[in-house]
């Protein structure tokens, strides 16, 4: 009930953030609308809507990391963290209800993205429903990420690195905006060691009811949220123990 109650609150702090909330919605969107807007006057299929609208639905998800580093991160520069430390609350728990309310958040952004797509000629089928679940690792990972960021910097810090650096990466390397062939070997090798691009490329094969590739990719995203989830744990387990010296 206690790990509950700290959820409900971190609900009510992201809330109280709308303009970050619009924005982290809506920047994925405008560039959704720019380059379906683009595709219909070039005569390649350079941004065809349903390789596009996954890509987005992961780019957009990287904002996620913003603001659980950033909540996790004024919450220790402050003495509320502290305080709750009394509590028998473990590492875990805290972990789990800065995540919690997180998750319904980046459900409904990709919700979101993909109803904009479904008006710029995306199909809707039940194979949407099951990207929207092919996603969810995804929104784990992101999460996750903004967790040990938030563990570990401050709150400017997690700023320039989820804001800045974790966009730009899932934007350069995940094959979103260009098929990463183009590039070249040492690139695609880099881009396809992280799990950026296996994201993506779950989520098109999910919307293209190519259910044979899903998994694949499906499963590097999943050991990479494993692993810096329990990362996370971990490092704010240590930070725990230390702020209460």
């Amino acid at each position: 009930m206690k790990m509950l109650a700290f959820t409900a609150r971190n609900r009510k702090e992201i809330l109280r953030d709308p303009l970050n909330l619009a924005f982290g919605i809506g920047f994925p969107l405008v560039l959704l609308l720019l380059l379906s807007a683009i595709q219909t006057n070039i005569p390649v299929s350079l941004f065809k809507i349903g390789n596009l609208a996954p890509g987005i639905a992961v780019f957009g998800l990287s904002f996620i990391s913003l603001f659980s580093g950033m909540l996790i991160a004024k919450d220790r520069s402050t003495s509320f963290l502290i305080r709750l430390f009394a509590s028998p609350l473990s590492a875990s728990d805290f972990i789990l209800g800065y995540t919690l309310p997180l998750l319904p958040m980046a459900v409904m952004q990709s919700i979101i993205c993909f109803l904009v797509a479904y008006f710029l000629g995306l199909s809707v089928n039940i194979n949407l429903l099951l990207a929207l679940l092919v996603l969810i690792p995804a929104a784990i990972l992101f999460i996750a990420i903004g967790l040990l960021a938030g563990s570990l910097l401050t709150d400017k810090q997690v700023g320039g690195v989820c804001g800045a650096l974790l966009t730009n990466l899932v934007a350069w390397l995940s094959g979103t905006w260009f098929d990463l062939n183009l590039v070249g070997s040492a690139f695609k090798a880099a881009a396809n060691a992280l799990p950026f691009v296996h994201a993506v490329e779950a989520a098109r094969a999910a919307v293209a009811g190519d259910y044979v590739s899903i998994f694949p990719h499906l499963l590097w995203v999943v050991a990479y949220a494993v692993v810096i989830f329990s990362l996370a744990i971990y490092v704010f387990n240590k930070k725990m123990r230390s702020d209460a010296r």
